[in-house]
């Protein structure tokens, strides 16, 4: 077997009996990256040298370890700041910001679990995408078919973990970044609660809807992960100071008695999702039923406006986040201008990708004197329904569920000349932001025509991720979909 085939508590075991070291881990990491990176183009930049330093030092330590994560591999989006490592957004506009003076708070609280950073992931630019074409660098590929697109924004984070060039991942979700990759990928991606996890160091899109989370090949490994980084934090005004709980206690509690709402919204035509997705999703209520859980159609009635609201909201955040990069403090100035309004035109223009330049166009309108009730504000009424429409829900439901995307991955290039069917895509996902509560993507099966996974999406309650973790445990361990490996080059 290989290194990557196992859970983070069977190598944990491995660890202590001396069966393997962790430079064996990194070594395994990047061998793997080496033989096949070629072909997903995940990472952006390795940090090789100081990642078997940081190996070598751990496995003087491996006596005194305590926790699930220590000694791992793991790759962080490079829109989290790493200290001292290159952090680009995939933006050619900070293409040289090559040492950040700081860590992001979930990249110190990992370090302090003594995880192994192995490098900076792809992404489209800015977090601003579905699909990782927008990234300035390279499309990263699905590694079930290096043909079609891995998702996006976070599609090298959702595509690592799924070539199993590291354990786990760090991603960023705000309308679906996490969710939709990893539905792609067919691994396991958790959006958490708005504010459970500290978003200091994490470049920002839309303030409001942004959130680290963890992306792994198991429910399990996926509770550990989350376990690490979560708690308030003074660098972050909305991080919020809840009572730390165990992700993993009720994992294993099962799900009888369990009351699943099942939103006829994500199941319809009218959303685009085809045959094959609302069949597994069909069939994996069918295996919520058979363990015990009690499955209901519901109405989320406002979904429908989800996509609009969010891209109003989103742009419109975007255009004041974005408004820092100038070619004043940091990042890639233009070499063309000769005064310093030109300085200030020509750095974002050259530097900020057309989708980019799309979104800022967009929010800066939507906030514009004249237009700012007519858009901005009625998008955020709106949101307030959806949201509502959720408080409702879970008033008789624990979980929700449905499809995480309306279909499969689509092919690289299929769908980059029409932004707005592009949008589209995460209009399953996109609700989850709106109204801040948490959602996971499961693998829940694998398209008969193209061999693609599908993604099965569990939304919950504010702070509740032990019960998503509980449905989402139950019915990875009543099924096989977990198990089933990419073969790169081509779907298996």
């Amino acid at each position: 077997m290989s290194v990557f085939d196992y859970t983070l508590k069977e190598l944990q075991e491995k660890l202590h009996n001396k069966e393997i070291t962790v430079t064996d881990l990194v070594k395994a990491s990047y061998q793997q990256i080496e033989d096949v990176d070629e072909q997903v183009k995940a990472f952006i930049t390795l940090d090789k040298e100081a990642a078997l330093e940081k190996a070598n030092q751990l496995d003087q330590e491996i006596d005194q370890a305590t926790n699930p994560l220590f000694g791992i591999p793991i790759g962080i989006k490079d829109n989290i700041v790493t200290k001292g490592l290159r952090t680009t957004c995939a933006s050619q506009l900070l293409d040289n910001f090559n040492d950040p003076l700081y860590d992001a708070t979930v990249v110190q609280k990992l370090k302090n679990e003594k995880t192994v950073t192995i490098g900076k992931l792809n992404m489209d630019e800015f977090a601003m995408g579905s699909s990782n074409e927008n990234s300035s660098y390279y499309t990263t590929r699905n590694p079930w078919n290096t043909d079609y697109v891995p998702g996006g924004s976070s599609g090298g984070s959702a595509a690592a973990v799924a070539a199993r060039e590291v354990f786990f991942s760090l991603g960023s979700d705000t309308g679906g970044s996490i969710r939709e990759p990893a539905s792609y990928c067919g691994v396991v991606g958790l959006k958490p609660t708005y504010g459970l996890v500290s978003r200091f160091g994490l470049v920002a899109f839309a303030s409001s809807l942004d959130q680290i989370g963890p992306i792994t090949k198991s429910v399990e490994d996926n509770a550990h992960l989350l376990q690490a980084i979560v708690g308030s934090d003074e660098m972050d005004s909305t991080s919020v100071d809840v009572e730390r709980v165990d992700y993993t206690e009720k994992l294993k509690n099962g799900v009888k008695g369990m009351k699943i709402a099942v939103p006829k919204e994500y199941l319809s035509d009218q959303e685009g999702v085809n045959e094959e997705v609302r069949q597994s999703v069909k069939d994996a209520l069918k295996v919520f039923e058979d363990l015990g859980a009690t499955c209901e159609e519901v109405s989320l009635p406002h979904s429908k406006y989800a996509v609009a609201a969010y891209y109003l909201i989103a742009s419109s955040e975007a255009s004041a986040n974005l408004a820092r990069f100038d070619g004043v403090r940091y990042g890639v100035r233009s070499e063309n201008a000769t005064n310093m309004i030109d300085m200030f035109k020509m750095t974002r223009s050259e530097g900020f990708g057309e989708e980019v330049k799309r979104r800022i166009m967009l929010g800066t309108f939507a906030l514009s004197s004249g237009y700012y009730d007519a858009y901005y504000k009625k998008a955020q009424k709106v949101r307030t329904l959806i949201k509502q429409d959720f408080d409702k829900v879970f008033e008789d439901y624990d979980v929700v569920v449905g499809p995480t995307a309306p279909t499969t991955a689509f092919k690289v290039g299929e769908k980059t000349d029409d932004p707005l069917t592009m949008y589209a895509n995460d209009v399953l996902t996109i609700p989850v932001n709106l109204a801040g509560v948490p959602g996971i993507s499961v693998p829940c099966g694998f398209s008969e025509e193209t061999g693609l996974p599908f993604g099965l999406q569990i939304i919950g309650k504010h702070f509740d991720e032990q019960t998503i973790y509980q449905a989402a445990y139950a019915y990875e361990q009543a099924t096989d979909h977990h198990k089933k490996q990419p073969s790169l080059g081509g779907a298996k």
